[in-house]
């Protein structure tokens, strides 16, 4: 898929290295289709590394895409000098007037505060509000998801005991369901949190499916709404080192921290990570695009 976004964004670079085509303005004008118009939300602190791991899982279907990254305003970022967001980045303010035919909103490392704690909650449930009216469909990662799943529909998250950090099982519940499609019935995929969402409040809300479940790391792909809403708790899209850097970080901060559960071979921090959730990662987000936004969403955008 050709996904459009700044000439010079320096992910473009990272992602043409990997042969996985990405289109810059002077190309994308000259193509007379529509684009599908998608919003990233990206409220993670390494936020470069999540535009690569984002557009990387992006990049796996034949439609046009437009990348437009949103950051809010109302937190400042430590890990990303302000000369990346004022380049490439728009806020909230700036867009709401418009509409999207999807919006990505990612994790953040706040799960252990209450959700009206973060600084940012005023501005993200600003947002989430906007999706209803403005978004064709709205897709959740991690904390997000926690947070969609509150915001929306009252679900509360639970603290765990240990941190939820590693590569999981999970089962298809429901693979006739067009964002399982092209699923295995048991797939991998990775988590890193220290929240979990409440089980009970989800299995006994009729306007929640849940499509996919480890017996390890709970309720992983929910749907609402027909797929206007999409929950997942985990992250597909992170890249094979990504664990490996987490878990670094914070033996270096001295936390208590577990090696991250099937991910490197033997279990030992010595070997290479084992990428075992590249396939349903690709297949997730190839399946939310063209089910759920591109054909779903109207020509003319309102």
């Amino acid at each position: 898929m050709p996904v459009k976004v700044q000439g010079d964004l320096p992910a473009k670079a990272v992602i043409e290295k990997e042969n996985i085509f990405i289109m810059d303005e002077n190309r994308a004008i000259s193509q007379d289709i529509r684009p599908l118009q998608i919003a990233i939300l990206n409220l993670m602190p390494l936020k470069e590394e999540t535009e690569i791991q984002l557009l990387r899982a992006l990049s796996n279907t034949p439609l046009q895409v437009e990348i437009t990254f949103l950051y809010v305003e109302t937190h400042i970022s430590k890990n990303t000098p302000i000369s990346h967001l004022n380049k490439f980045y728009k806020t909230f303010s700036e867009v709401k007037a418009l509409s999207y035919d999807g919006l990505i909103i990612t994790g953040a490392p706040v799960e252990q505060l209450e959700f009206e704690e973060v600084n940012y909650w005023e501005e993200l449930t600003e947002i989430m509000k906007w999706s209803k009216t403005n978004v064709t469909s709205t897709f959740h990662i991690c904390w997000g998801a926690q947070a969609g799943l509150y915001y929306h529909y009252g679900i509360r998250k639970v603290l765990l005991p240990h941190k939820m950090f590693g590569v999981f099982e999970h089962t298809a519940l429901l693979r006739k369901v067009p964002l399982l499609r092209g699923f295995d019935d048991v797939f991998l995929a990775p988590h890193s949190r220290h929240t979990g969402i409440d089980e009970e409040a989800v299995a006994a809300n009729p306007a929640l499916t849940v499509l996919a479940r480890s017996e390890q790391a709970g309720s992983y792909i929910i749907i609402a709404e027909e797929g206007k809403q999409i929950f997942v708790t985990g992250h597909s899209e992170y890249d094979r080192m990504t664990l490996d850097k987490e878990y670094r970080r914070d033996l270096e901060k001295g936390l208590d921290i577990q090696i991250p559960y099937h991910y490197y071979k033997d279990d030992n921090p010595e070997n290479k990570p084992l990428l075992t959730w590249r396939g349903n990662s690709n297949c997730l987000y190839s399946n939310w695009l063209n089910y759920y936004v591109y054909q779903m969403t109207p020509y003319e955008l309102r």
